[in-house]
């Protein structure tokens, strides 16, 4: 899942981006108003994370502008703006949730987690199925004939984005767009290395799915024959 980290604080924004990559988010990291917008308007983010005092202005002013993407994702505001005023102004403005620091970073994980899940257009939690693959959009489970599968963050992204598509080609372009952040640097051969170790592992758990690539162009999920 891809969120946008809004913060000017570059050890707590680098600190914060690593402990989410760890749960399996691909972050987008920026420091400014201005970036937020340009990040926001050439990107879809499952859930922005925003600091409240910016260099460049209040990020409550971002908030009509997030309110014109579709889907619209769910905003939650890190300040120390403590004071009730400051907390009911975020929210009427547009946020859907509100985290006082200093926070205990499980406590924002759970409420991250939370408004994912609550969103209007989350992912039903009845899973897709693709040979003996089975998996959970919203959860992000994925089992081979009900045996839990773990895959690496990058490898998890890679696969969320094929099962989604499953049975099209899905260009590469877009795939290191879901696997990496803005700040990410990538390798040339990054996705093939990737896809390679992803296609191995389906097969060695008996998964009775094709990864098959279309050169030039990208990759697709299918049924094996």
């Amino acid at each position: 899942m891809r969120i946008l980290l809004v913060e000017d604080d570059r050890e707590l924004a680098a600190g914060l981006a690593a402990r989410l990559g760890s749960e399996g988010y691909v972050v987008d990291r920026v420091g400014n108003l201005g970036d937020a917008i340009e990040a926001v308007i050439s990107n879809v983010y499952r859930a922005i994370l925003l600091d409240r005092r910016l260099p460049d202005g209040d990020c409550i002013s971002l908030l009509p502008v997030l309110a014109t993407r579709k889907p619209v994702p769910p905003v939650l505001i890190l300040s120390a703006l403590d004071d009730v005023p400051d907390r009911v102004a975020g929210i009427e403005a547009g946020a859907d949730d509100y985290l006082v620091k200093p926070f205990a970073f499980e406590e924002l994980r759970a409420r991250l987690l939370t408004r994912i899940r609550r969103a209007p257009d989350r992912p039903a939690e009845a899973p897709v199925k693709v040979g003996r693959l089975s998996y959970n959009l919203a959860t992000r489970d994925l089992q081979v004939d009900g045996v839990d599968l773990h895959l690496p963050r990058r490898e998890l992204a890679l696969l969320d984005t094929l099962v989604r598509r499953a049975g099209r080609v899905v260009q590469r372009e877009h795939l290191e767009a879901e696997m990496y952040g803005i700040d990410d640097s990538i390798q040339s051969n990054a996705l093939e290395v990737h896809v390679s170790r992803l296609r191995r592992r389906l097969l060695d758990a008996n998964a009775g799915v094709l990864l098959h690539g279309v050169r030039g162009v990208g990759y697709m999920l299918k049924v094996a024959p």
